[in-house]
Formats: structure tokens, sequence, C-alpha cells
């Protein structure tokens, strides 16, 4: 194993990542973590503990930034909780993969992820009237009102959503509106990741400043990050 420079530390009571050679371009990143804390069983029974999800993952987020901010260097990321049993293991698993890890490799050299969320502004309040409704009818009708204001506002806001990742598709090499599963959650309007060429960075930056502006007209809110 070749010890990379200047790596994070790593997962908590792992060692220190270490960049073990496949083939001439190939290369995977490992860290050694104890069975006792990282068993699959243990691992399930502490995913609701947020603050320790949250730190194994940022730890393991320092590191992909980390190789991927050397140069010339494509990187892969695995899933978090991505375990095998030995690293000879891990070696024969990607080894198996090749062709495979090939053809995701030439789709991602020379690019990066950048994400984009557009969500609902706070509800604006009904416009206060000089004098309260004087009838029942005049109550209901006021309701009524309220609420095609309220549908009307999310409307076009989500008309402005669309219209941002049509926009942004335009510049990216590949991109992917994903849905929420949160049970109970409001969705937003917009969850959607951009795979876009180094190259086009300040043109998609751009792009992307113009629209949020539009979104922000609607009583929307965008919010763009990256690069992942």
């Amino acid at each position: 194993p070749i010890a990379m420079r200047g790596l994070p530390n790593g997962v908590p009571g792992g060692s220190r990542p270490m960049l073990m050679p496949l083939t001439r371009r190939l290369s995977i990143v490992v860290s050694l973590v104890p069975r006792e804390a990282y068993a699959p069983e243990v691992i399930e029974s502490r995913l609701r503990d947020l603050d320790w999800v949250s730190t194994i993952a940022l730890a393991h987020e320092a590191v992909v930034e980390r190789v991927m901010g050397a140069a010339g260097v494509t990187v892969i990321p695995m899933k978090l909780f991505t375990m095998f049993s030995s690293v000879d293991r891990a070696r024969a698993e990607m080894r198996g993969r090749g062709a495979e890890l090939k053809r995701v490799f030439a789709r991602l050299e020379g690019c990066e992820e950048w994400g984009v969320r557009v969500v609902r502004g706070e509800r604006q309040k009904p416009s206060a009237t000089a004098t309260k409704p004087s009838t029942g009818t005049a109550f209901l009708a006021a309701r009524k009102q309220v609420r095609d204001e309220a549908v009307a506002a999310i409307s076009t806001a989500a008309t402005a959503a669309d219209a941002v990742y049509r926009s942004l598709a335009e510049i990216a090499a590949d991109h992917r509106r994903r849905s929420s599963d949160t049970p109970g959650a409001i969705a937003p309007l917009l969850d959607a990741a951009f795979l876009v060429p180094t190259r086009r960075r300040a043109r998609f930056q751009s792009a992307a400043q113009k629209v949020a502006q539009r979104v922000s007209e609607t009583g929307a809110q965008m919010t763009l990050t990256g690069p992942w």
C-alpha cells in the first residue's frame, strides 16, 4: 500500500486511508476498520443516530474530496458504509468490475457534479383588506381567493423550477432529476444533479445565477451546491 500525503484521517476508529494500485491506471483508496465498530449489525442498529451517521459521512466525504483535488485524477466515490471482509476481497471485486468501471470513468473524466434544489418560499400572507367581510358569502369568497392565489403561486414556482432544469440540462453532459422519498416531508419543486464538464463550469454557474433570479421572483428559493 502507498500512503497518500495529506489525506484526512478517515472514519473514526479506522486506519489512515491508503492508496492501493490495482492496475497501471486504476487504484482504490481503503481504510481498515474494526469489526466490532463497523459490523453490519452494528451499523444497522446505529442508522437512526444522526450525529453518528453524519460524523462518518463527513469523514468519508473529506477523503473523497481530497482525492478528487489531485491533478489528473478521476474519482468514483463508493457509497457510505461500503465494506469488504478483506482488502484482497475489495481488490478482487474491483478487478471483476473492470469493464463497468472503465465505462463510468470515461463518462466522468473531465466532469464534476453540481446539485440544484428549488423549494417553496414562505407562504405569503393575504393582503389586508380595509374592512372585514360583512357576510358569510363574502367571507367564503375571501377564503377561496386566498386558496386560489396560493395554488397559482405554487404552479408558477413549479413552472419556473421546470425551466431551471431544462436550461441547466442543456449545458450539462448528463443530468438527473431526483424524487423525494421522505415520508411526510414537503418535496422540493426541483432536486437535480448535473454532470458538468469542467470547461463549462463558468457558463453553468452564470446560467444558474440567472435562473435563480427568475425563481426568486416567483417566491421560491434555489440553492446551487458543488462541485461534488
